[in-house]
């Protein structure tokens, strides 16, 4: 009997940019920096959505 998969939602990096206001560039930054978890399929990267939605609930970072 396989194990059940939780639901998870992934998003595309220009899903994210839409959802986040910035530009994909931004999106691809946050991600090889390890602000934002993705999931490479290939040559392009998966986010979940979960992550997306914390990443707008923390607080911004000072930008110094």
């Amino acid at each position: 009997m396989p194990e059940q998969l939780p639901d998870v939602k992934f998003l595309t990096v220009a899903e994210v940019a839409a959802i986040m206001r910035v530009s994909k560039m931004t999106v691809y930054r946050l991600v090889h920096a390890g602000e934002l978890p993705a999931i490479r399929f290939g040559r392009s990267y998966r986010v979940p959505e979960s992550a997306v939605t914390e990443a707008l609930r923390k607080p911004l970072s000072d930008a110094g």
